[in-house]
């Protein structure tokens, strides 16, 4: 009888226990991110108070991306939802109409200074930097803008420079607070301690950069993701497909990128997590430029891969780079 009451009272408290994890998964705020890097921001800016999905998962291709009918309805039922913006995320309305989606909606780059560069300009990177900041100059004169913005576009790569990540938390942060008043501190928390490891790596990275010979500093990647990051950091890009994945280079500018490596002896090429290799294995047999690793770019690793978070990104992507570089 004693056993049987036991048993009983066992049970009862096991449900009491699952009932009550349930409510703790209730009250938590619903968030959905677009894809993984940011997804990694907002799960360390809420912690244990936020549940984070992310549409476009570990070494995904968000360019690419097609939304199914259970992405919308997952995101029907969002307290938030945490977007790149600056057109990074080509299926963004088409989504949140067929969703149906009331909650907000927070662009983390917002208050970034946007590359803007012509449409079909391929490189960037610290010898290029004048070229930015000319056509957001010209943007500013009302008389010549029209006709020049037609063939503009932003960079959306922004996430790519540490100090632009900085501002992507700051709206994690903010956007968290007005949806859940009840957890500012806990937000403010874990956001300052997030911030300063952002700020520990921006060191970190401009130390180990800074120190590669000068005339090793012209890289080529898949397609042009790195812009942010080379203009930051002293380094030139070179790619052979544009902002997005979903535009092919053409004959004509592989020849000329193929040149380029030549004359300038460009010493090494590289591939990205999110991209078909092919396209560099050609460039690479025909310049005996070597393949210099694989760097992560719009999308994170698998929890067992080599770039999990937003900060180990960063870290492996130098230490490729450096590795490869630095003689």
């Amino acid at each position: 009888m004693k056993h049987r009451v036991l048993a009983q009272a066992c049970l009862a408290l096991a449900v009491l226990l699952g009932l009550a994890g349930n409510a703790g998964a209730a009250d938590k705020i619903k968030t959905v991110a677009s894809f993984s890097i940011l997804g990694d921001m907002v799960r360390e800016v809420g912690g244990d108070r936020v549940e984070v999905v992310t549409l476009v998962g570990p070494d995904g291709d968000a360019h690419v991306f097609t939304p199914t009918p259970a992405d919308a309805k997952m995101l029907a039922s969002a307290d938030v939802f945490f977007v790149n913006g600056l057109g990074f995320e080509g299926w963004l309305d088409r989504l949140t109409e067929a969703s149906g989606f009331k909650g907000r909606l927070v662009t983390a780059s917002d208050g970034v200074k946007p590359i803007v560069m012509e449409e079909g300009h391929h490189h960037h990177g610290e010898e290029h930097a004048d070229h930015a900041d000319h056509a957001k100059t010209h943007n500013d004169d009302d008389e010549e803008e029209d006709e020049e913005e037609e063939n503009e576009i932003p960079d959306p790569h922004a996430w790519q420079n540490l100090k632009n990540g900085k501002i992507y938390v700051a709206n994690i942060r903010d956007a968290l607070i007005a949806a859940d008043p009840d957890g500012k501190s806990v937000y403010e928390a874990n956001a300052t301690k997030y911030l300063d490891a952002i700020a520990e790596e921006d060191a970190a990275v401009r130390t180990a950069l800074s120190a590669l010979p000068e005339a090793r500093r012209k890289i080529i990647t898949s397609h042009d993701a790195f812009g942010y990051f080379g203009k930051a950091y002293g380094l030139e890009i070179v790619a052979p497909e544009g902002v997005s994945t979903e535009s092919e280079a053409s004959a004509q500018d592989v020849a000329k990128i193929i040149r380029q490596i030549k004359e300038e002896r460009i010493p090494a090429v590289f591939l990205e997590n999110i991209t078909d290799r092919r396209l560099l294995d050609q460039i690479a047999r025909e310049t005996g430029a070597k393949i210099g690793g694989t760097l992560y770019s719009d999308a994170l690793s698998k929890a067992d891969g080599p770039a999990p978070t937003y900060l180990d990104m960063f870290r492996y992507n130098v230490g490729v780079l450096t590795s490869a570089l630095s003689s």
